[in-house]
């Protein structure tokens, strides 16, 4: 038995610009941190030589084409497994609409624990990259690399897409007292609000060239991050992404609606300094910054809506459990 434990994360600034559409002229810049909730895939041997694939529905197949679940079958035509495996996928979250890009951490997870059943040991790299060729190559979803590289990579990075495709990453060195800080300045609160982040993304890519003169703006204000989290400045961050979800909202129709605007609303007359909808937007969680003094005062403006506590987390993906009990294979 395998387990594999990859962590979701928040994007500080710059989404949409790791999008080929946008870094294929200008380069990309994004600022991202992974948090301490994770998607778990479980990968155990099996003495008979069918797929069982176990998640929010179970599969029984006999070949690696017949999976319905499409990030499975290609993860496991990408490292070549082809049968006598169960895997189990959970979460600590709902994986659909959450805007943690629960997507991307599976996908590196699955990639993860099947090179792991193979006697693979992969790097951060690899499995980023692999994992952007199965969802975006192989899948055809219409999204960017922020993901995939940040669940790899854990802990605060900032990364450069480059207008070859490649993705420059930078690990800020955040000490733990600063990781504990700007954690403690954060607040993750469920809209209620599940969409296909997807589609927005459809959307907004289609509006590239329109939406340059915004986009190049957002690049700005990650740029205005990393400085601030090199140099502690962690309330700045708080100005940037009220700043950043002002630009963020004219990308595209559906990344914010009535109801998180009027939440989004409450929560800075209540005290919080600036924030977003995590992801794509339309839906999911709402990401606050507040300095700690005035979040009790924001979650009581958003009673009814559910908070969920976290902290930052420094790992990325990595094998947590891994035991073998069968030696035919």
């Amino acid at each position: 038995m395998i387990i594999v434990q990859t962590p979701l994360r928040i994007s500080l600034a710059g989404g949409g610009t790791d999008l080929p559409e946008y870094y294929s002229r200008r380069e990309g810049f994004v600022v991202n941190a992974a948090i301490d909730k994770y998607v778990f895939v479980i990968l155990q041997e099996r003495y008979d030589d069918r797929i069982y694939i176990n998640y929010s529905r179970k599969e029984v197949v006999d070949r690696v084409e017949e999976i319905r679940h499409e990030l499975v079958r290609e993860a496991m035509k990408t490292t070549g497994v082809k049968n006598g495996v169960e895997i189990t996928v959970l979460a600590d979250i709902p994986s659909e609409g959450s805007g943690l890009g629960s997507s991307s951490s599976l996908t590196v997870g699955l990639l993860n624990a099947l090179h792991m059943y193979l006697g693979e040991q992969v790097g951060p790299r690899q499995l980023a990259e692999e994992a952007c060729q199965v969802e975006i190559e192989r899948c055809g979803r219409p999204i960017g690399k922020q993901d995939q590289f940040i669940a790899a990579y854990g802990g605060v990075c900032a990364f450069r897409f480059l207008p070859d495709g490649a993705v420059q990453v930078e690990r800020l060195p955040l000490s733990d007292r600063d990781l504990r800080r700007l954690s403690a300045h954060l607040l993750l609160v469920y809209t209620g609000i599940t969409r296909q982040g997807s589609d927005i993304l459809a959307v907004q890519k289609e509006r590239t060239e329109e939406n340059l003169d915004n986009l190049d703006a957002i690049k700005a204000l990650a740029l205005q991050v990393r400085t601030a989290l090199l140099e502690g400045d962690f309330d700045r961050i708080g100005w940037v992404l009220d700043e950043n979800w002002r630009l963020k909202k004219q990308l595209a129709p559906g990344i914010t609606n009535s109801q998180i605007d009027e939440m989004y609303e409450r929560a800075k007359q209540a005290g919080a300094i600036g924030g977003k909808i995590a992801g794509a937007g339309g839906g999911g969680f709402m990401l606050l910054y507040c300095p700690p003094e005035r979040q009790g005062a924001v979650l009581r403006a958003l009673d009814g809506y559910r908070h969920m506590p976290f902290t930052l987390e420094r790992d990325g993906s990595k094998v947590i459990f891994n035991y073998r009990r069968y030696t035919w294979r």
